[in-house]
């Protein structure tokens, strides 16, 4: 919007200069008898305010050189002020903005920070914009900044394995970090730092192989991606069970259009510890599915019978449509304590 209005600015400008060239040197062509040559550099001395290249002869001549100086005047003065208006507004706007940006990640709270916005980095973003959850980019590479500024995305410019650029993006009120830099070796400093910071902090970090894995794991990631892994066993799977890799994909995207998978962690201020999933009604009352029970030891309970009881602690997988993982969500949310 900006642009377009100083492109006009311009346009108006250079139409005003070529407009009265063209009269002043047909003013003086026909009022003095000059060659056109000659009437055209008298029009330019003239309203560039440089002098008169000679006292005009008579009083047409004048009338038309001291318009010619009034307009030349209105025209420098206006030139002048587009320039103004262009470098301050540029300079004042740039600035509220990054006044305004740093202030909204101040304002974060349980939001992530993804380290690196490369094509990893993206696709993660997307998730967690299908999902409205928050997050701040930390990047400083020139094609990751014009990325995160063409996708609206906060973002801290700056190297992610330095630490003043972790506090920057809001390290301490973070949920969790997402290290998605292409390098094996920025990846281990990010989770280094984020790791010492914050010991509670969730820290999902990418690798390029089971040695960096290794490393990443050791260095505190609580989980570590494989990409070329990951993606060798998609393959695989698209070949030889490729129905249930289509549903996996469909379940695991925060954008699918039918069914989604939710992990709800049981807390004490809900109601459901102690009972269990036919005493909830789970199916009935929400419409999904509950296909898995993460006990706190780690170990998981699949496909669960109903009168499996629910403890604290315990994280539920369910699969089902968007509204109906709502419901599920609501049916395990904390409930206000009652005062007696």
């Amino acid at each position: 919007m900006a642009a377009r209005l100083r492109l006009r600015q311009v346009a108006r400008l250079l139409a005003a200069v070529v407009v009265t060239l063209v009269a002043g040197t047909i003013a003086f062509h026909e009022t003095l008898r000059e060659s056109w040559f000659q009437s055209f550099y008298r029009a330019v001395v003239t309203v560039t305010l440089n002098g008169l290249d000679s006292i005009p002869r008579n009083d047409g001549s004048r009338i038309v050189s001291l318009v010619l100086v009034v307009v030349g005047l209105t025209i420098i003065g206006y030139a002048g002020a587009v320039i103004v208006e262009t470098i301050a507004g540029g300079v004042v706007t740039g600035a509220l903005a990054e006044r305004r940006r740093k202030r909204t990640i101040e304002q974060l709270r349980d939001h992530f920070i993804i380290c690196g916005y490369g094509r990893v980095g993206r696709r993660v973003a997307d998730e967690f914009r299908a999902s409205d959850v928050p997050f701040v980019v930390l990047d400083f590479h020139e094609d990751a900044i014009a990325a995160a500024r063409e996708d609206s995305a906060l973002m801290v410019e700056g190297d992610a394995t330095r630490d003043e650029n972790l506090r920057k993006a809001g390290l301490e009120r973070a949920r969790g970090l997402v290290a998605a830099s292409d390098s094996d070796a920025d990846n281990l400093y990010v989770v280094l730092s984020a790791r010492s910071a914050r010991p509670d902090l969730t820290i999902v970090a990418r690798g390029a192989g089971a040695d960096a894995e290794r490393k990443l794991v050791l260095a505190g990631a609580d989980r570590v991606v494989l990409p070329y892994t990951t993606a060798g066993h998609v393959m695989a799977n698209l070949v030889l069970k490729p129905q249930v890799t289509a549903f996996l994909d469909v379940v695991t995207t925060a954008t699918g259009p039918d069914l989604q998978l939710a992990e709800i962690e049981v807390r004490e201020t809900s109601s459901a510890p102690g009972r269990t999933i036919r005493e909830l009604r789970i199916r009935h009352e929400t419409g999904a599915l509950v296909v898995a029970l993460r006990k706190p030891d780690g170990s998981f309970d699949t496909t669960p019978e109903p009168d499996t009881p629910i403890e604290v602690g315990d994280v539920l997988i369910g699969v089902g449509s968007p509204d109906e993982i709502t419901a599920l969500e609501d049916l395990f949310a904390p409930r206000e304590a009652v005062a007696g």
